[in-house]
């Protein structure tokens, strides 16, 4: 299995304890925009809501309207709404769908929200919810302002780690991907884990826009964030790239080096995928998949994720499920390693 982190740093590895259970009570009844049929199957879902647990504008918000416009684009449901719930890394809107009565609810998770709910020690955890499907997959990007003394990944983390909380950086959400992947380069460059705490000066914020405004205005001396929120303002010159964290080069960044070419053994990428309420019944689980499933293998669908530069990582059923047990633990078990939650 696939986890969204592979990490091969100075840091052992961690061993994944245990086995997070993914039990999803079922109900039975009717309800609205789309029920099980009467001799037992799935029926088809004449209009589903899609909720951004995030504010507009940023990567949560862009998957949401982006899955919503190829529903409507390929006919697949005569209506998608989006609806923006934003807060605490995405449990306010993790929040808000363990009460949502309509089971053709579809909101976008993924790592960020992943690592939220334990160091938001969240009452609502992702278990609870229905996994429909993971979908994409992008790499991060390190960068730092256009004047920066910084040109490449190496001299920035050496100095950072002779500098400490000298040097801030801006990221997502506390103990998101972008705040582990943070973390993380500093125990590449020689910081013991037990110290990255004190050493990480970390400053959490909602979006791009922040990010920018922090790089600009040299309040922070680097961001990490989705390739595609800071792609534009790489091409336009207001920021450097140091280095994208997948396997291969961004697509939305082709010139920037991955970090494994720049010498740090480490991969990191962000998921991004569905997941409905908690206590739906199996058919209308699988009314959920099977649309899904249809926008995914649509043109629309297809050419959104090129526009986009998001890579096609689809999930759906069990294989999402485990997916998403697999890196629950994993996660924990990294926030652990790195102070983040006991």
């Amino acid at each position: 299995m696939t986890q969204h982190i592979r990490i091969r740093t100075r840091l052992a590895a961690v061993a994944v304890l245990g086995v997070v259970a993914m039990s999803l009570a079922a109900c039975t009844g009717s309800s609205p925009g789309g029920s099980a049929n009467g001799d037992g199957g799935a029926a088809a879902i004449d209009s589903a809501a899609v909720i951004a647990p995030a504010d507009p504008g940023g990567g949560w918000d862009q998957t949401a309207r982006a899955f919503a416009q190829t529903l409507s684009d390929e006919s697949l449901v005569s209506s998608a709404p989006v609806t923006n719930i934003g807060g605490a890394g995405g449990t306010v809107g993790l929040a808000s769908l363990a009460t949502e009565t309509d089971p053709n609810t579809l909101m976008i998770t993924g790592s960020v929200m992943v690592g939220a709910v334990e160091t938001n020690a969240s009452d609502v955890r992702i278990e609870e919810m229905t996994p429909i499907a993971k979908l994409t997959e992008e790499p991060l990007v390190v960068v730092v302002p256009k004047d920066s003394p910084y040109d490449t990944i190496e001299d920035f983390v050496d100095a950072w780690a002779e500098e400490g909380a000298a040097m801030a950086i801006t990221g997502g959400s506390a103990g998101g991907i972008d705040h582990i992947l943070a973390a993380q380069l500093l125990i590449g460059a020689g910081v013991e884990a037990a110290d990255v705490p004190d050493t990480l000066n970390y400053i959490a914020n909602s979006g791009g826009g922040e990010a920018l405004t922090l790089l600009l205005g040299g309040q922070v001396q680097a961001g990490i964030s989705g390739v595609g929120e800071f792609a534009q303002q790489v091409e336009a010159g207001e920021l450097k790239a140091l280095a994208v964290s997948s396997d291969e080069p961004a697509e939305l960044l082709p010139d920037a080096p991955t970090l494994t070419d720049e010498g740090i053994d480490l991969v990191v990428t962000n998921w991004r995928g569905l997941i409905a309420p908690g206590g739906i019944s199996d058919d209308e689980k699988t009314a959920l998949e099977e649309l899904v499933t249809a926008a995914h293998d649509s043109e629309s669908w297809t050419s959104i994720l090129e526009t986009n530069g998001w890579t096609d990582a689809f999930l759906i059923g069990d294989e999402f499920s485990s997916f998403l047990e697999g890196d629950i633990a994993t996660t924990q078990e990294t926030l652990k390693t790195i102070g983040l939650i006991e």
